[in-house]
């Protein structure tokens, strides 16, 4: 039985080769394509579950770019592939839109594991929601709807970013610990991975606080965890 399909991004066919043989081994239908347009165009006519996309790609269209056009018609979980290993670099393809990344090299068990744990979090399995909204100074946080707005401006989220807000949001005034948070929004296998977390906490600031380097809603507690304050509003 199929999984779900996978829309693998890159121009390396050794690489596609392998990626197609261990997702087909496990139950995934592998679609391919080697270059930026053709994956643009794949991703609007095949509607994959999944995007597994490397950054460099041959030709004038790179995976950020492919990402950045992807999100303007599709919220398909993206996994970039990429060897840049640079916090700027990881940070540049969130802005563009990805889920998440693969450094390369990568072993086959890193793959499924990363494919599983994203196709999950895109499916949406949080319990349903005992608030509607929830209200912290400017944020407004619609659970029902999925939307996110600060002030009169909707805030665009990945899948990824959004369910560590929900987690937190659906938490507020609490201390969520580290693994807490990498477990419930990740999995367990992403417990230990705290420069993840950081880099995903810093980059959901950028969006929300209107001033990210001295961030009023999502405050750290050192060496603990981190803690969505509504404490002052009637949510």
């Amino acid at each position: 039985m199929v999984q779900a399909q996978v829309l693998i991004v890159d121009d390396d066919p050794k690489l596609v080769h392998l990626v197609r043989e261990v997702l087909n081994a496990t139950g995934y239908d592998v679609i391919a394509a080697s270059s930026g347009d053709r994956a643009i165009e794949m991703a609007a006519l095949e509607q994959p579950d999944l995007i597994l996309l490397d950054i460099m790609l041959s030709g004038s269209v790179d995976g950020y770019e492919v990402s950045r056009r992807v999100r303007e018609f599709s919220d398909v979980p993206i996994i970039m592939l990429t060897a840049k290993v640079k916090e700027s670099d990881i940070l540049r393809g969130f802005d563009a839109g990805a889920d998440d990344y693969i450094t390369k090299p990568f072993s086959s068990k890193e793959l499924l594991v990363r494919v599983r744990a994203v196709l999950k979090r895109a499916r949406g399995d949080q319990a349903a929601p005992t608030e509607i909204e929830i209200i912290c100074g400017d944020l407004r946080i619609d659970l029902a709807r999925y939307r996110v707005k600060v002030g009169e401006r909707e805030i665009h989220l990945t899948t990824t970013e959004y369910k560590l807000l929900y987690e937190l949001a659906t938490h507020h005034d609490q201390v969520l610990l580290h693994d807490q948070l990498l477990t419930a929004v990740w999995g367990a296998e992403y417990r230990d991975d705290l420069d993840y977390l950081r880099t995903y906490i810093y980059h959901l600031r950028k969006k929300i606080e209107a001033d990210p380097a001295n961030p009023q809603l999502i405050t750290r507690c050192p060496g603990v965890g981190y803690m969505l304050v509504c404490e002052d509003q009637d949510s």
